[in-house]
């Protein structure tokens, strides 16, 4: 456990050449050194598994593995996370990017206040952003962190950016994100907080998140609303008040958060 813990960072990627490499050096870049980066290529058809390959060449704690066949973004990330051998499990996407002190600031912060679920702020960048996340100027573009989510919070909106997210598989164990389509993610979340346990959110942006190109379908925060539905009613059983209820606030914070 020396330097807080070794840390197993689950990324998926597929058809990410252009963006990887930035995210994979965002991690080389951490001021906590001790990790593991759990890489599942889900068929890519690009170049992205030569750019993983390469840098895996040259650090023994980049652990690509490769799908031949796409099964998409959780059975990605739970294909990494059943390799994972950490304390602590983080995830970043292949587009997305972490600022050099993001590990450091979280571990201290998730022992200080034990939290088995801890997630932060983080900017928004655009979609062609080149630069590096230990180059990046701070800005107002911030998605802003609550301070502490219950279940019954969290079912309003998913508040927590899976970039940022960080659980302590210690106190909770190995957990996997449900085989949904999307919102994976946000399954995940309300399956801990579901259990009684509450998350408690970093102020301080520790990410960059790429803005989704415009006219692409992830762009269009309206394209979640059925895959919400489908969440509050088939996985959380929530009754049809409620899931109404759910589903006007969680597209109203997609909508106000797509305006940042």
């Amino acid at each position: 456990m020396a330097n807080g813990g070794l840390v197993s960072i689950i990324m998926p990627v597929h058809n990410s050449a252009g963006t990887v490499g930035q995210a994979v050096r965002s991690v080389l870049a951490q001021g906590h050194q001790d990790w593991e980066l759990l890489i599942t290529d889900d068929g890519s058809s690009d170049s992205s598994w030569e750019v993983l390959t390469g840098f895996a060449d040259h650090d023994p704690r980049i652990k690509p593995q490769r799908s031949e066949q796409a099964g998409g973004p959780a059975v990605a990330r739970n294909r990494a996370i059943s390799r994972a051998n950490g304390s602590w499990v983080a995830f970043l996407d292949s587009d997305d990017l972490w600022l050099p002190h993001k590990l450091e600031r979280q571990i201290a912060f998730a022992r200080d206040t034990r939290a088995p679920l801890s997630f932060s702020s983080y900017y928004k960048v655009p979609a062609d952003y080149t630069g590096e996340a230990a180059d990046f100027e701070p800005d107002d573009r911030i998605i802003r962190a609550r301070d502490h989510l219950t279940y019954r919070r969290m079912l309003d909106a998913n508040f927590i950016g899976c970039l940022t997210a960080m659980y302590d598989r210690d106190a909770l164990g190995t957990r996997l994100m449900p085989d949904l389509r999307k919102r994976q993610d946000y399954a995940l979340w309300l399956s801990i907080l579901r259990d009684g346990h509450v998350a408690h959110g970093i102020q301080e942006p520790l990410a960059l998140y790429r803005e989704a190109r415009a006219g692409s379908v992830s762009g269009n925060k309206l394209s979640l609303v059925k895959y919400n539905w489908q969440l509050y009613r088939e996985v959380e059983k929530l009754s049809l008040p409620r899931s109404v209820r759910s589903l006007a606030t969680s597209t109203a914070r997609s909508v106000l958060n797509g305006r940042i």
